[in-house]
């Protein structure tokens, strides 16, 4: 598990969903490529995607059913899943998560 990105621009303004249950940066790559690195507070959420997304959980520890499934999957840090584009997945916070997003290029 990569520990730091080197080279890179990062956008001061934070992005803010949920009330602030989810907080993040949005990092900028030399190759045009971006990650979001962030918290996600104790909560039942529900995110939608635009690209496939892997979600690489630094800390903290989750639940997540993807769009169509019944079934809830755990994961904790040290862990990550995938999230298809044009989708949604349902998340469960169950400690602090801290992340980073990875944006698949389709």
């Amino acid at each position: 598990m990569t520990t730091q990105f080197d080279n890179v621009s990062v956008v001061k303004k934070a992005n803010l969903y949920f009330d602030g249950k989810c907080v993040s940066h949005t990092v900028l790559f030399a190759d045009g490529t971006k990650k979001t690195i962030g918290v996600i507070f104790p909560s039942s959420l529900t995110f939608n995607t635009g690209a496939p997304e892997i979600m690489e959980l630094n800390a903290g520890k989750c639940r997540i059913r993807l769009q169509g499934e019944e079934n809830w999957t755990t994961y904790e840090g040290g862990q990550s899943f995938n999230v298809p584009g044009n989708s949604s997945f349902d998340i469960e916070t169950l400690e602090t998560l801290d992340y980073v997003c990875h944006f698949v290029a389709a």
